[in-house]
């Protein structure tokens, strides 16, 4: 970590939505680092069904422009990244995965054995709920490249104003429909500060147990 980077707790205190970016481009170096930091998100099972499109050419910054109704920011940034999922991904990279855990030595054969036995019944077991369960996967992936960009002094909004079926079509996977859309994130340097909007007393969203109970 650079002396000036922010800490996790500095970055979450200052991360706001930035809906006017400098187009600034990112040095390599740091846009490298935010891509490493961003593929260290977790995901279930570890099978990391995120797929990262990054929008840098002008040409597909207005075509995705377009299919987000004309937000501008997506225009200004000098990246945004498309955040779409793999559904059925584990399929393919499974034995990859399940290789690459044991030899890392974060996981143990017989517990690698235990989810190549146990997760696909579980996955094909949620219908419907598959796309949902790999759209949190990918938010918790968007989170942390947020923060991270944060840190490094760059700023980010979250998009989730958009035309799936376009969105698509712009990244190429048109019609696949073992794709889907989570959001689109723009990151560079805002045009000015935003302030803090405020939040609800913690008394209105923080409970125990139960709905509705004291925080504490």
């Amino acid at each position: 970590m650079n002396k000036s980077d922010l800490t996790t707790a500095e970055s979450i205190r200052a991360r706001r939505s930035i809906k006017s970016f400098r187009n600034d481009p990112i040095p390599e170096g740091v846009l490298q680092e935010l891509l490493s930091l961003m593929q260290d998100a977790p995901s279930s099972w570890n099978f990391q069904p995120t797929r990262v499109v990054m929008i840098r050419s002008m040409a597909q910054k207005e075509a995705l422009a377009g299919a987000a109704w004309g937000q501008k920011q997506i225009l200004e940034a000098p990246v945004t990244f498309v955040f779409a999922v793999s559904i059925r991904g584990w399929e393919t990279h499974m034995g990859e995965i399940l290789k690459t855990g044991v030899s890392s030595g974060a996981w143990p054969q017989k517990f690698a054995d235990w989810i190549g036995e146990n997760a696909p019944g579980f996955q094909k077991g949620l219908g419907e709920k598959e796309r949902e369960y790999a759209i949190k996967d990918a938010m918790i992936m968007a989170t942390t490249l947020a923060l991270a960009a944060q840190s490094k002094g760059y700023s980010t909004c979250y998009i989730n104003g958009w035309d799936e079926s376009k969105v698509k079509q712009i990244i190429g996977v048109e019609g696949d429909k073992n794709i889907a859309i989570a959001l689109v994130l723009p990151v560079g340097l805002p045009n000015s500060e935003a302030k803090h909007p405020g939040r609800l007393p913690p008394a209105k969203t923080i409970f125990t147990d139960r709905l509705p109970s004291p925080a504490v």
